[in-house]
């Protein structure tokens, strides 16, 4: 294995830490009710400081990367966000267990601007490989449930937070090592082209348009992505009836709906570098309407199918915004807008919780989430059909 493959192994590890460390909790929240004698919806609520951290620290792990060091920065991901687990598996109470997930998502901010910069750095087509780090953050998202719900049937839920920090502190201390013996080459500078009065104006008026309508847009894809992600496990452990019945089983099955969706973002990443990424995410997300509509009618396995399809087109999205950011930016700015992207597409991650416990119905039903979600879709919709299309900016920069 080259140096690149290796390089490029560690980033998408990276990703499953990522994802799997900040999802641990809405699978240990079912084994905590009893323990803490505290209803679902109060519980849930405690993973709001971490969600925050995670969106909010996602600008200055961007500035970080960008002016200090990316590779320092993904160590300290590593490191940080291992210790950071591990201490939330020690709590005593309920504000122990918030602040420890609140540190959590302090360290888990740092690898979606850094990680994401380093991955297409110095590349043409990244739609694929985008794709393929895709796969390995929902292996993350997936394998949270399964990680979570298995160890706390064997063991504790203590051990549930033990164990996979452990594992992300080893990762850490290799990657250190590995950067140490095969140091990056530097950074390729660019220098800032001269550009025309009137050039300059119109490339003003489209780096404004494209920041509103990506603001929008990657604003409600978040609403929609953390939303489901969320409520999944209560999801199927109210619909899936009698394939359920330990906390394990809906683990299991939450893990495998969202690690078989995962591999779509290949196959996505193929499209985008081929095809107009704009129409392909104008499809995903009116393409997800039906489905949602039919979460509410459907249980057990027509609800494991419809749910499978609706995670094929939501966590679709994710290689089609960034294949799109890539192409609005430079590298020397890149970790800085990938942060204020995660940020905004983040930010929602903290206020999903309490979306989803005040839209989650006394009979155990989540209408009202899905009717809040399509909208959301159908507007994205709206707001990327007026996105300029990449080759445009990169035009005015030509002719100048």
């Amino acid at each position: 294995m080259n140096l690149d493959r290796q390089r490029l192994l560690f980033l998408n590890i990276g990703h499953t830490f990522d994802h799997l460390l900040m999802l641990l909790f809405p699978t240990i929240v079912l084994g905590l009710e009893d323990e803490f004698n505290r209803p679902y919806g109060e519980l849930i609520s405690l993973s709001i400081p971490g969600f925050i951290a995670f969106a909010a620290g996602t600008p200055l792990a961007g500035w970080l990367g960008d002016r200090w060091s990316r590779n320092g920065m993904m160590a300290i991901f590593f490191i940080g966000i291992g210790i950071a687990t591990i201490i939330t598996g020690f709590a005593q109470n309920t504000w122990q267990i918030a602040a420890g997930l609140g540190l959590i998502g302090v360290f888990a901010s740092i690898y979606h601007p850094v990680g994401y910069s380093i991955l297409v750095e110095g590349r043409d087509k990244v739609g694929r490989l985008l794709g393929v780090n895709g796969v390995f953050g929902n292996f993350g998202v997936a394998g949270a449930a399964l990680v979570a719900a298995v160890l706390m049937d064997l063991v504790s839920w203590r051990v549930a937070f033990v164990v996979p920090g452990a594992a992300a502190m080893l990762v850490g201390f290799i990657f250190i090592w590995h950067c140490w013996k095969y140091p990056s080459p530097p950074r390729k500078k660019f220098e800032d082209k001269v550009i025309e009065n009137q050039s300059l104006e119109i490339r003003r008026r489209l780096i404004i348009r494209i920041l509103l309508l990506m603001t929008f847009c990657v604003v409600l894809s978040g609403v929609i992505y953390q939303g489901i992600l969320i409520a999944l496990p209560k999801i199927f452990d109210v619909g899936l009836g009698k394939l359920t019945t330990t906390d394990m089983d809906t683990g299991i099955l939450v893990s495998g709906v969202i690690a078989l969706a995962a591999f779509a973002q290949i196959g996505i990443g193929w499209l985008v570098d081929r095809y107009s990424p704009k129409l392909i995410w104008v499809l995903l997300v009116i393409a997800q309407l039906p489905f949602m509509a039919l979460m509410s009618f459907v249980s057990e396995a027509g609800m494991l199918v419809v749910s499978l399809a609706m995670m094929v087109l939501i966590i679709g999205e994710v290689p089609v915004q960034d294949v799109l950011i890539t192409r609005y930016t430079v590298d020397s700015w890149r970790s800085r807008i990938f942060g204020i992207k995660f940020l905004l597409a983040l930010a929602p991650a903290s206020l999903a919780p309490i979306l989803v416990a005040f839209l989650h119905g006394s009979d155990g039903s989540f209408t009202w989430l899905y009717v809040v979600l399509g909208v959301s879709a159908l507007v994205i919709a709206l707001f990327v059909f007026l996105l300029p299309d990449p080759k445009i900016l990169s035009g005015q920069i030509n002719k100048s």
